[in-house]
């Protein structure tokens, strides 16, 4: 090991086409081919497997090098020209006569490498399970099973059944009009794969346990923090509405992203909070125009580093910021996905970093 920084440098490994537009006949609906998530599947062999949905269906993905072969010489490979290969009177081509004084003269033809090329094949299609567009997608530690969430309902898969689904959690009421409130996400537990988490646009974390019981309408835990009735308004239920939630490698901590502000838990305190983490503040006076170009509906990730001690989310002018977990430290690191960096603009609410991945052992990270 040396003591000099490595740069971290992204080399171009494979791109496919995940989804293709489709229509809804049904409901007269277009499906956009747009994709929602991807999650990596465990790895059990010298392929990658990874789950990719868009609003309406999943796929898994099969991704490999694949070996390209060509024929290697045999018989004709110097005999068929066109002297000898074609009748004296110009008509179609004939196998030439090939003199065989044993059989040991025949050569058969033979396979051999001529490249490897990165191939990406659909080995499922789980579809026709969700009414609403899909917004999470989670696999289970368990390495067979994976969760898909929309806004009123929670299904479990097996990976390998493409037609068969579970329904474990249906907020659906039997009135619509009495809707209050949807999921916005949900992820298995790291380790347990009994446990799950899902998110809603209340502000709340739910945690269940499937051991419980085939529907996982009521919760184990509660994580909720209480609003301050004072300082309360039009925007409220908008800001709190949670777009992201992640757990920690070791399952220990939640961390959850809603509009102005990153939360971190901690599994066994469901009261409040170990810590808040404001997030462009200064939008807060300015949520009006948010409202009016639809900004304050935007969904930002956030994630924990591999060892726990740092969290990650994004925010507009392609800045993304890290903090610490540790709630006695109040340090931010301010970083900017863009070479202009050093030149003052106003907030541009297109440029924004939405999406995050922190690599599970390094100090490497991908941003979108």
């Amino acid at each position: 090991m040396t003591g000099q920084k490595k740069t971290c440098e992204y080399k171009f490994h494979t791109e496919f086409q995940s989804h293709e537009p489709e229509f809804d006949y049904l409901k007269s609906l277009e499906i956009e081919e747009k994709i929602n998530k991807i999650k990596w599947c465990r790895r059990q062999n010298a392929s990658h497997f990874l789950l990719s949905t868009n609003d309406k269906t999943i796929k898994l993905w099969k991704v490999f090098d694949k070996s390209l072969k060509v024929v290697a010489e045999n018989n004709l490979s110097h005999d068929l020209t066109p002297a000898n290969a074609v009748g004296g009177g110009g008509g179609l081509p004939r196998a030439p006569r090939i003199p065989l004084k044993d059989a040991s003269a025949l050569k058969l033809p033979r396979m051999t490498h001529h490249d490897t090329v990165v191939a990406a094949v659909p080995r499922r299609t789980y579809a026709n399970a969700h009414a609403y567009h899909i917004n999470s997608i989670s696999v289970n530690s368990d390495g067979e099973t994976f969760i898909s969430s929309d806004d009123l309902r929670v299904n479990l898969w097996n990976l390998n059944i493409q037609d068969q689904s579970f329904n474990i959690v249906d907020i659906k009421p039997a009135n619509m009009e009495e809707l209050t409130e949807v999921i916005t996400a949900a992820e298995f537990h790291p380790t347990s794969c009994n446990w799950f988490m899902y998110a809603s646009s209340k502000g709340t974390i739910k945690l269940a346990d499937m051991r419980q019981r085939a529907l996982c309408d009521e919760h184990q835990k509660l994580f909720e923090q209480e609003e301050d009735a004072s300082s309360r308004s039009f925007f409220s239920e908008i800001i709190s509405s949670i777009s992201d939630v992640r757990f920690s490698h070791d399952g220990r901590y939640i961390v959850s992203r809603d509009y102005l502000t990153v939360k971190i838990w901690d599994v066994n305190m469901e009261r409040q909070p170990v810590k808040t983490i404001p997030i462009h503040e200064h939008l807060r006076p300015r949520l009006c125009d948010t409202y009016e170009n639809d900004s304050i509906f935007d969904k930002f990730e956030v994630v924990f580093s591999g060892d726990a001690e740092n969290v990650m989310t994004g925010s507009y002018n392609n800045n993304f910021m890290i903090y610490p977990t540790d709630s006695s430290k109040e340090t931010e690191i301010v970083l900017q996905a863009d070479k202009s960096a050093f030149k003052a603009k106003k907030i541009d609410f297109n440029k924004k970093i939405l999406h995050m991945s922190w690599h599970p052992f390094e100090d490497s990270i991908a941003i979108a």
